[in-house]
């Protein structure tokens, strides 16, 4: 199993537009974030988790080779704006619609953005066609289980995500844009090889977790390693990781993780 971090950026992306602070004027490229979105590989399956406005860009650096389906965490603008470059996917399926599970936020803004491509085949050849489903609390595939929750995103609802690959029993957990993580899907994604969670920043928000309760949850799951996602401009990397424990790291644009 091997997840790409796409983006780690929060909706406005680093550097903020007209902003001169330490972190927007960093020559560290690890400051510099894409809106948060990733690219999960399970056995032979590629698995595309949400697709920000940078998708286009991120799928050509890092050759991304097919997109077997979309998981959208939710419908926001930052995870959502970059479906429609997903339409060459849907042409190496030869037309075939690419599966989208969704929550029903999620479904509501696809069909609001995107109704032109929800549909069996392509308007015409280079279009996009999306087919929805919503995402079920376990998703058994044939290269492993996708388990998945229901968190709190301040007003809205978004979808955790616990990958456990068939064959080799790695197991990936996936928390973005979330205030909190329930205990059901703690439970699940305990021991996990790898954790991924979000971490906005070191102060607290009504809609996100903030670095220091992404670290209590870190502890709870008990992974081998945490990364920290969705991070703002108040996170400068190299200052702010020497405040995190030793198995918790921030993620960055364009890091791969093996989970072997």
């Amino acid at each position: 199993m091997k997840i790409t971090f796409l983006g780690t950026g929060t909706s406005q992306g680093v550097p903020v537009i007209g902003c001169s602070c330490p972190t927007c004027v960093s020559t560290d490229p690890r400051n510099k974030r894409y809106r948060t979105h990733a690219h999960v590989e399970i056995g032979n399956l590629n698995i595309q988790v949400d697709a920000a406005p940078e998708f286009r860009i991120q799928a050509l650096k890092h050759s991304i080779p097919k997109v077997d389906m979309v998981l959208l965490t939710h419908g926001h603008a930052d995870h959502i704006l970059g479906m429609d470059d997903l339409r060459r996917y849907c042409d190496m399926r030869d037309g075939e619609a690419l599966p989208v599970y969704t929550n029903e936020e999620g479904e509501e803004r696809m069909r609001s953005i995107y109704g032109y491509a929800i549909r069996e085949k392509p308007k015409e050849y280079g279009y996009p066609v999306f087919s929805l489903f919503r995402m079920p609390p376990v998703l058994d595939l044939p290269d492993g289980v996708i388990h998945s929750f229901n968190q709190s995103h301040g007003n809205f609802e978004s979808l955790g995500l616990v990958f456990i690959e068939r064959y080799t029993s790695k197991k990936l957990a996936y928390f973005t844009d979330c205030d909190s993580v329930k205990k059901k899907a703690i439970e699940r994604a305990a021991g996990a090889d790898v954790a991924v969670l979000d971490g906005l920043r070191f102060k607290a928000h009504k809609s996100h977790m903030s670095v220091e309760q992404a670290i209590e949850v870190a502890d709870q799951i008990g992974a081998k390693k945490t990364y920290l996602i969705h991070m703002t401009h108040h996170v400068n990397h190299a200052i702010a990781e020497t405040r995190l424990p030793e198995k918790v790291r921030f993620a960055y644009d364009n890091l791969v993780v093996e989970i072997c």
